[in-house]
């Protein structure tokens, strides 16, 4: 991926409030959208759809993200993989604006899209994804998938000799 795939120039964008600029286009993924269990893998297809604007005090971008996702269920670790589609809401400052720790800032007529699409993405993506709703995950017991055989039991199987001693109790 090219670094400049994602910095839009905002030259053409005249400084008067109101003025917009709608732009279209496809990107690679950076590196390292997403979190442990799920994200967008490098170099997949991101589909910007976006509103440049003109604001009293810098450029308000706004839009669409849309990326297929990659991943593995929390519950029984099978694949999981859908497109969904993040809003990207940012204010890009003009220079000579005292900065605040997560300002973004238009430079040489400029945006970078990088901070704004991590954040619509990371921040939006499940932190526990599933296969679908009603996983039934894996059986502690033999790590089999419950979800191929849901009447899968272990009523044989030996009981830890920690619990013993409850059965001496006999609270039937």
């Amino acid at each position: 991926m090219s670094a400049n795939d994602l910095v839009l120039g905002t030259h053409e964008l005249p400084r008067r409030a109101g003025e917009m600029k709608k732009t279209r286009r496809e990107i690679d993924a950076p590196a390292d959208l997403g979190v442990e269990m799920i994200g967008v893998p490098e170099g997949s297809p991101i589909a910007l759809d976006l509103v440049l604007q003109s604001a009293g005090e810098g450029i308000l971008v706004t839009g669409t993200a849309t990326a297929r996702l990659l991943g593995s269920c929390v519950r029984c670790l099978a694949s999981v993989a859908y497109d969904d589609s993040f809003t990207i809401d940012e204010l890009y400052f003009y220079p000579g604006r005292e900065a605040e720790e997560d300002d973004l800032y238009v430079v040489d007529e400029q945006i970078d899209l990088d901070p704004a699409l991590r954040e619509a993405v990371v921040l939006e993506l499940p932190i526990n994804p599933l296969c679908r709703p009603d996983c039934l995950g894996l059986c502690p017991i033999c790590g089999r998938n419950r979800n191929d055989d849901p009447r899968h039991s272990h009523e044989d199987a030996p009981t830890d000799a920690r619990w013993e001693a409850l059965k001496a109790l006999n609270l039937d």
